[in-house]
């Protein structure tokens, strides 16, 4: 399904140690992660302790957050669809349920739900994986089903008449019509970079914490084959590793050891791996205070952080899903909205407008309920 996505090629000519020891680039250009959802899902939720917190830090957040079932203007305590939410399936409950779908959306940009319905009723939902369904176009260009790959197998989910089988969750995508775009690929590049640095400091620890560079041997003459094999092996056997950190070289037969890599001082790879840090989070919504990212570690920028991130990512997620799963589920009388009053982080902010509200002697009980988000009695 991600074949529409524009994949970054990795040149032939760039090439890069993957085993054990430090990695020598010579004149090679940038090598990035393939824009699809199985390596950024490898690369970044699998590797990147950055990616993997902020991901679940928004699918969490955002999968605790109650929702209200509202119609006509009052909240109701009782009712089918609330059910369902509750317990989805007989293998998750609610929370882990939403949690599933909120994941699929940060690392693909879509999530994908099938109701089991049973006599028209929706009687389960499963989230389904991503990265194994394919939207189908009828010759319109409108969606006319959906196909789900598993297991050798291809199910057709066909849109009919009646209610649509799937629920298709998308992220704004500026260039595509019907694939949402997800935030770890507009990071991509910061997360390459922060996987990078880890890799070479990785490096230099194999190889005793220091760069890598040559042997050089001084006057005329070149070693031979067997020489140079031998030397080849010395070293791997006796100067790699951590085991090996520290001990000393001797050498022989006009040799000399010359450093051509640049230091980790010299190409500022702390700097360039913060920096990363903070663009990854800044495509997730997620303030890099929250993740532990070096800032203003006190306890009122905390505070305010966290407020920022309920307000400007979780709750307009939580908004835009109930939104959907109420069109789908539900009539056209029923919304799901946010209780944001659940939320401890905003519990200021709700304190300070019930006291304004309080105060206001020019309205009646019941605009001052419809002020604070309470229907009318």
């Amino acid at each position: 399904m991600f074949d529409r996505i524009n994949r970054w090629l990795r040149p032939a000519e760039a090439k890069a140690a993957v085993s054990g020891g430090a990695a020598v680039y010579f004149g090679a250009r940038a090598v990035w992660t393939p824009r699809d959802y199985g390596a950024l899902a490898a690369a970044g939720f699998r590797r990147n302790a950055v990616v993997h917190r902020a991901v679940r830090l928004v699918a969490e957040s955002a999968a605790a957050l109650p929702l209200t079932l509202i119609e006509t203007g009052r909240a109701l305590d009782a009712h089918p669809l609330l059910a369902l939410l509750a317990r989805p399936n007989r293998r998750q409950g609610g929370a882990r349920f939403l949690e599933e779908v909120y994941g699929h959306l940060m690392v693909s940009g879509n999530a994908y739900v099938e109701a089991l319905r049973v006599d028209g009723r929706a009687a389960e939902l499963h989230a389904l994986r991503p990265d194994r369904m394919r939207v189908v176009t009828g010759a319109d260009g409108w969606i006319a089903g959906y196909d789900y790959t598993a297991g050798g197998t291809t199910r057709r989910y066909a849109m009919g008449e009646g209610p649509a089988p799937i629920l298709h969750l998308t992220l704004f995508h500026p260039t595509d019509d019907h694939y949402g775009l997800s935030p770890m690929e507009a990071a991509a590049t910061a997360l390459d970079i922060h996987n990078a640095a880890g890799a070479w400091n990785k490096a230099l620890l194999d190889n005793a914490a220091r760069p890598s560079g040559a042997l050089v041997l001084e006057g005329s003459g070149n070693l031979s084959d067997r020489q140079f094999a031998k030397l080849r092996a010395e070293l791997d056997e006796s100067f790699r590793g951590a085991a090996n950190a520290g001990r000393p070289m001797l050498l022989d037969g006009g040799l000399a050891w010359q450093s051509m890599s640049l230091t980790p001082k010299d190409m500022d790879f702390i700097e360039a791996k913060a920096g990363a840090a903070r663009e990854i989070a800044l495509a997730f919504g997620v303030p890099p205070l929250l993740l532990g990212l070096p800032g203003d570690n006190t306890h009122a920028n905390y505070a305010e952080a966290n407020r920022s991130f309920y307000r400007q990512t979780v709750i307009p997620l939580a908004r835009r899903t109930g939104e959907a799963f109420a069109a789908w589920l539900g009539t056209p009388d029923l919304r799901l909205e946010p209780d944001l009053d659940a939320i401890e982080a905003l519990a200021p902010e709700r304190e300070s407008l019930w006291r304004r509200v309080s105060a206001a002697d020019f309205l009646t009980a019941d605009e001052k309920r419809e002020a604070v988000g309470y229907g009318r009695r």
